[in-house]
């Protein structure tokens, strides 16, 4: 764990762990380590994640916790709590993010809200994988759910995107590399100015 205390958080919204995506991701928390971080990634691949019934038993129980408990959200959710900075990787599904990450996004939104704004402040990011067109609309999805909590919203160089379709391609894509390393670095700024 790091002396100074910040957390970093990457959620891999892919079917696929260590794919494209979650290179990107490491990409990121690479750079955030350097600067004192300690990170974490978390892989939505494998997992089952149902979408938000609308219960509004998140603002009922007011304990930090969807009431749906039988799959991998809450766990997620303490550590979103927990850190300074989230960053959400999706690739590009039909223009759009994963079903997962989706089912994520609603979920922890909602208890979040529920909850006297638990992201409020924090610093978000979005990462986001393409084959070749459609990423923009997943960007914005995720930076969307950033801004309805309340939290600041990093940016680099460039859209935070990466292009490639099999694993490993995007390693190849030399501007998003650069791109993720610009991100980290503001992210790391961000937080360690919001955290004086």
């Amino acid at each position: 764990m790091s002396t100074l205390g910040y957390r970093a958080l990457a959620i891999n919204g892919s079917a696929r762990k260590g794919g494209n995506t979650a290179r990107l991701l490491d990409r990121v928390l690479e750079g955030l380590r350097k600067e004192g971080f300690h990170t974490e990634l978390v892989e939505l691949g494998g997992t089952v994640l149902r979408g938000c019934t609308a219960c509004r038993s998140c603002f009922k129980n007011k304990n930090r916790r969807c009431v749906i408990e039988t799959d991998s959200l809450n766990e997620i959710l303490a550590k979103m709590i927990a850190s300074d900075a989230l960053i959400i990787g999706s690739p590009t599904y039909f223009a759009d993010v994963t079903s997962e990450t989706k089912a994520l996004i609603d979920r922890a939104g909602y208890v979040a809200r529920a909850n006297d704004n638990l992201f409020h402040r924090k610093v978000g990011a979005a990462v986001v994988m393409m084959r070749r067109a459609g990423a923009i609309h997943a960007f914005d999805t995720i930076n969307h759910f950033f801004l309805i909590e309340g939290m600041y919203v990093a940016g680099s160089t460039y859209w935070n995107l990466g292009i490639g379709r099999e694993i490993g391609e995007v390693e190849k894509d030399s501007e998003a590399l650069a791109t993720m390393d610009a991100l980290s670095a503001n992210i790391a700024h961000l937080v360690k100015c919001l955290k004086r």
